[in-house]
């Protein structure tokens, strides 16, 4: 196989993920590695077969999958870079600045809740600092950006269509059992899941 041909659509968990030679839990075979790169091949209910970049095949429980995301909207154009990342922290300040400020309204009774929803609407900040290392939310490009005190570039682009909350991540779920055996699939495999380019 090309290993240049290879696309995974999704990664093991990060605890790694057991693997079957068949969709039945009779029948185990090797461990995959934590967030080790797999492409999606078929589905029989929960179970999925995956192909790794090195040709070898298994089966294993889909529920566990992480699904890899597609490529940012913005990564076919030329690439954007904010050198200096005081501008994105200015805006970040003034941002929070006016959410605080519509808190202490609404604290103060000065504001209901209904018109502190609409004036919150389409207001993002984010901002996090871990000693020398910074990320920011740079609304002016609807990306994220990280500084390592030398340089400030995109860490990642956002795809979203208008200026409303996303929902909240999901955490992490327990372990599940393995899945039970699936009947043959009455209409064949299921497509891949469709990625962009790594």
């Amino acid at each position: 196989m090309d290993e240049f041909a290879f696309r995974p659509t999704h990664v093991a968990p990060p605890a790694g993920m057991a693997t079957w030679a068949a969709p039945d839990p009779a029948r185990p075979s090797a461990r995959l590695d934590s967030l080790l790169p797999v492409r999606l091949i078929s589905r029989q209910g929960d179970w999925a077969q995956i192909l790794c970049s090195n040709g070898w095949t298994a089966w294993v429980d889909g529920r566990l999958l992480i699904t890899l995301p597609d490529a940012p909207p913005a990564a076919g154009g030329p690439p954007a870079r904010t050198a200096d990342p005081r501008p994105a922290l200015a805006e970040a300040e003034g941002a929070l600045a006016r959410y605080r400020a519509m808190l202490e309204s609404l604290a103060a009774g000065a504001l209901d809740l209904e018109s502190f929803q609409d004036r919150a609407r389409g207001l993002r900040v984010g901002l996090v600092v871990d000693g020398g290392a910074l990320w920011v939310f740079d609304p002016v490009h609807d990306r994220w950006c990280y500084c390592d005190g030398l340089q400030f570039q995109t860490y990642a682009a956002t795809d979203r269509a208008s200026p409303t909350p996303s929902p909240a991540p999901t955490s992490a779920r327990a372990p599940s059992p393995p899945p039970s055996p699936a009947p043959a699939p009455a209409e064949g495999p299921y497509a891949p899941t469709r990625t962009g380019e790594p």
